[in-house]
């Protein structure tokens, strides 16, 4: 399918046309032409705060998750498929950035610059897309009650399909269409932006769409009918397993929107840098919305851990049983 866009974009004898030869050009330029290094040892402070906090945060839900029996309820699934794709952020994608700030260049070469790109991309969209799953959960629990017995079989299915989409829009950067390469401050890898090529703009049009406006509408489409639903019975009194749901729902909706406080600013600013004038948006401009997108792994487990009853109650003795472990 991408054969002869690759063709297109990876030419044989290393011309400006070629991703990979315009890479090499790109991370040995001198640090000053991006960020001083001074700048750079500030954004490891936060890249370090990110990564080792991200990854214990995580860590924890996880090891709630495994420890109590009550967590594995079908809505915790798609919250621990969120929790495991943010600690992999951390794991695979926070750590390079945060080695190539230190040295206030990237130090991984072409490929590592690709693996970082394709990675924090498809861990990002998994994130989002299992905030929309969530959302159509709630949206079907709270609007068609019934008593059955949990069903796990659809909010297992929709992890398998967030992995399976997000892999469908992030692999074929690495056949050809688009492609990843440095970008902001020149110590992390994203897909190229500021590329002008057919190629390119087709590319992040579509990964536009499909990957951030779509999930977006789902999520805005179901919470407002949701918050109206909410609104139309606020004075009818509801039962404790009712109040269990929108409780849950409050907690996922807070989810949502600190996703996308953390994740707006860095859309906008790549649409701009695609879109708008050459020049318009320069790598310093897109450090601080990078650094807000990366901030969302350390967001997302503290809602998780504050705002769910279910772990609250569990945790609580949890100092005396951490010996059973």
């Amino acid at each position: 399918m991408y054969t002869e866009v690759a063709n297109l974009n990876f030419s044989s004898n290393g011309s400006v046309d070629d991703p990979l030869s315009s890479l090499d050009q790109e991370w040995n330029e001198p640090p000053a032409k991006r960020l001083s290094r001074t700048g750079h040892h500030v954004m490891s402070v936060f890249l370090g705060s990110i990564m080792v906090f991200g990854f214990i945060n995580n860590l924890v839900v996880l090891i709630l998750f495994v420890k109590f029996k009550t967590l594995r309820t079908p809505v915790n699934m798609l919250l621990l498929n969120i929790s495991v794709s943010d600690m992999l952020v951390c794991l695979c994608g926070t750590t390079l950035s945060f080695a190539s700030s230190l040295h206030a260049r990237w130090l991984y070469g072409k490929h590592g610059c690709m693996w970082y790109g394709f990675a924090n991309s498809c861990f990002g969209i998994v994130s989002l897309m299992s905030l929309a799953f969530l959302s159509y959960d709630r949206y079907s629990t709270l609007t068609v009650y019934n008593k059955r017995a949990p069903d796990y079989r659809k909010p297992l299915l929709a992890v398998a399909g967030s992995w399976l989409y997000s892999l469908f829009w992030t692999v074929p950067p690495l056949l050809g269409w688009s492609s990843y390469g440095l970008e902001g401050a020149g110590t992390s890898c994203s897909v190229t932006w500021t590329s002008q090529t057919p190629q390119s703009h087709s590319y992040i049009i579509c990964l536009f769409i499909f990957c951030l406006g779509l999930p977006v509408l789902v999520m805005v489409y179901c919470y407002g009918r949701l918050l109206y639903a909410v609104k139309q019975v606020g004075r009818i009194r509801k039962s404790a397993a009712r109040r269990r749901e929108f409780h849950i729902l409050f907690m996922v909706i807070t989810t949502v929107v600190c996703y996308l406080l953390c994740w707006m600013p860095y859309g906008v600013i790549a649409m701009m840098a695609t879109f708008g004038h050459p020049g318009l948006i320069t790598p310093i401009l897109t450090v601080v919305p990078s650094i807000m997108a990366k901030s969302s792994t350390v967001i997302n487990p503290l809602i998780y851990i504050l705002m769910n009853k279910q772990v609250t109650i569990e945790i609580h003795p949890l100092p005396l049983e951490l010996w059973d472990m």
